[in-house]
């Protein structure tokens, strides 16, 4: 069986440690956010790639969910010293030597797509990661101060604003004008079963899908497209992904966020789906606190989603799919 899975960070990671497992003889591929990629002290970081394969790779700490297991930060703190931001970005010592390696490869001229595979040479994530474009793609949101609008990259947003101050847009800088990047449509469109793990649907799935052609070759794969709600009763599962869906004015509910990516087929006068170019999904995995959840156009199946440890997971992806029936 070939699934192909969108993918943000550490959610993301985590419901594929549960597919990994749950499906051991598949091929994976996920097709995995760049909008995240942030370049600091002359190295290029890919917060989302590293985190998926960080995770199955068994590098992962466990307790941040990010960066790598048994860290040290003393690059940081000497960086500090020094007086040299930025002071809010844990970049730790071990995960230094990830992003050295991937600047100086993309300085000698190779793609994103191939920097990834060659990182993943070491950590041997058990699935093919791809990158969704080699063009550079970066998240930017628009937040108003004292001195007027001005945006900010993501990260800053995220990690020292902690998200605290509202965002009045949120833009993927660059993703007009990338393309997909090798292997991406071709995994959408041999896929037997596609799945949106519950990541960020604003700044995760959602800078996947503003790649051009990605959401149409979503919309046009044969393959069955099961999202699971990254919302449980009413707030969400892991991080902030509310303040971004208040930033596209989406609530904070399964329902509205499966209206948000909306049903193959269906189109909404003006609204869910419609507006962002088409629907994506066949079915939506709710919670069992949203159960009663309805999306147009698209099956709801209402069970427990939180992803306590990789059993839990797996009896998610096995609900995903039945859902499929596949």
């Amino acid at each position: 069986m070939k699934i192909t899975a969108l993918a943000g960070g550490i959610g993301g990671s985590r419901f594929l440690l549960g597919a990994r497992a749950a499906l051991p003889d598949a091929e994976i591929t996920v097709i995995g956010n760049t909008g995240d990629d942030i370049t600091l002290h002359g190295l290029r970081i890919c917060p989302d790639l590293d985190t998926v394969m960080y995770t199955l790779g068994g590098g992962i700490s466990t307790e941040r969910g990010w960066g790598r297991h048994a860290e040290t930060f003393t690059v940081a703190d000497e960086l500090a010293t020094y007086g040299v931001g930025p002071a809010w970005f844990g970049l730790g010592d071990r995960d230094l030597a990830t992003h050295l390696v991937r600047t100086q490869m993309l300085a000698a001229g190779y793609s994103l797509t191939d920097v990834t595979a060659a990182l993943c040479q070491r950590w041997k994530p058990g699935l093919r990661l791809l990158p969704m474009s080699d063009d550079r793609v970066e998240t930017h949101v628009v937040i108003e101060t004292d001195e007027g609008r001005r945006a900010v990259h993501f990260q800053e947003w995220w990690l020292r604003m902690r998200a605290a101050t509202p965002a009045r847009e949120i833009i993927s800088v660059g993703a007009e004008k990338a393309r997909p990047a090798p292997g991406v449509l071709d995994a959408l469109a041999n896929a037997d079963l596609v799945l949106l793990p519950p990541s960020n649907p604003v700044v995760s799935i959602g800078s996947i899908l503003a790649v051009p052609g990605l959401r149409e070759a979503l919309i046009g794969t044969p393959a069955p497209v099961v999202g699971v709600s990254p919302i449980i009763s009413g707030a969400p599962v892991r991080g902030m992904a509310d303040a971004c869906l208040r930033a596209i004015g989406v609530a904070t509910t399964a329902g509205a966020v499966g209206a948000h990516y909306g049903g193959r087929g269906h189109r909404a006068p003006g609204g869910a789906g419609a507006g962002a170019g088409g629907g994506i999904l066949d079915g939506w995995l709710v919670d069992t606190a949203d159960t009663g959840t309805k999306v147009p156009g698209v099956t709801v199946k209402a069970r427990p989603l939180l992803m306590t440890d990789v059993e839990a997971t797996v009896e998610i992806v096995r609900a995903a799919l039945e859902l499929a029936g596949v």
